[in-house]
């Protein structure tokens, strides 16, 4: 074999399990058994009967999660969130790279520790925050770096969840929206002002920033229309993302003036609208492309457990805030 040969051959794929296969569990499930970097070797839920459903749906095995990590080089954890601190200590300790959906673990204390236990052993431990790798967030990035922002407003809203135990709407939507402001403005807040009502189910926060950026954030579960809508005011133009469309659109100068309609003179603005050319595909996919080419190297994740964490502090700050405003016990951490 000739050296321009040896560098074509691909790497093997990484052996790759699901524990937990709810909704979003069955998702990572179906794209690891699409994509060539992983060898789905099989997945694992307390649910007997799904697993077996899940596992026959995409050719692999169900397999108890205790052998199921000792048997894989990487590991989707996808349980619920009180669970997250025994299940990823699991797959560590079994010497697997884990990704597990967000929040990171249910209070920072777990979090922490996870996160010490992964950077001791050298395994790769990223959070699902699926929406830095959405296309449009990951184009916002770009843009961003180059505006002075003035303000970040963020509306996560949609009907009722109908799945039992679910977090409050802030750990459940409204961290989507704190890790990507985080990540956009390098930092977490400094203040926080929040506010909640409809039992928690409903949320506002506001946020200052080092430099004085201020982010307002709504999340709701009980808005019967489903809106995912990031918006920047920055000096220079005001940038509207839509997560579910991946479209971005940059609104540049307003030019005033007056017009002539009918005979009638008529005032009005003419404004300056760019929308960049983005390049669509399933937030999830990239996701788990992204956690497997960390894994397979070694290098630091796109979204780390510090930035779990990160968010994870914000979300428990704003529950105790919206607890206290409506009389509600809250959980500490």
């Amino acid at each position: 074999m000739t050296a321009t040969e040896s560098t074509t051959i691909e790497p093997s794929p990484l052996r790759v399990g699901v524990v937990g296969v709810g909704a979003m569990g069955a998702n990572h499930a179906r794209i690891y058994s699409e994509i060539r970097e992983a060898d789905l070797v099989g997945v694992a839920d307390l649910d007997s009967a799904a697993a077996e459903r899940v596992a026959g749906e995409y050719g692999t095995e169900a397999i108890p999660a205790d052998v199921l990590a000792r048997q894989c080089d990487a590991v989707t954890v996808a349980v619920p969130t009180p669970a997250h601190e025994t299940v990823v200590r699991d797959c560590l300790d079994a010497g697997a790279h884990v990704l597990v959906e967000k929040p990171i673990a249910e209070d920072p204390a777990q979090a922490r520790a996870l996160a010490d236990r992964a950077r001791e052993a050298g395994l790769v431990l990223q959070v699902g925050h699926i929406e830095r790798f959405n296309p449009a967030v990951q184009a916002l990035k770009g843009i961003v770096e180059n505006l002075d922002v003035i303000a970040v407003e963020a509306e996560r809203l949609g009907p009722p969840v109908d799945r039992a135990g679910a977090d409050s709407v802030t750990a459940d939507l409204m961290i989507h929206d704190i890790d990507v402001v985080n990540s956009l403005l390098g930092g977490e807040p400094d203040s926080i002002a929040a506010t909640g009502t409809d039992d928690g189910q409903y949320a506002t926060a506001t946020m200052e920033y080092p430099g004085g950026v201020v982010a307002s954030l709504t999340a709701s579960r009980i808005t019967r229309k489903k809106v995912r809508r990031l918006v920047i005011t920055a000096a220079e133009c005001l940038v509207e993302v839509d997560y579910v469309d991946q479209s971005v659109l940059i609104h540049r100068e307003s030019f005033p003036e007056y017009v002539t309609v009918d005979g009638t003179n008529r005032y009005r603005h003419e404004s300056v609208i760019e929308r960049p050319r983005i390049a669509n595909r399933e937030p999830l996919r990239v996701e788990l492309e992204s956690f497997l080419a960390a894994a397979s190297s070694g290098l630091v994740p796109e979204v780390t457990a510090e930035d779990g964490i990160r968010a994870l502090e914000t979300v428990r700050r704003i529950d105790r805030l919206i607890g206290e405003s409506e009389g509600i016990e809250v959980r500490a951490g």
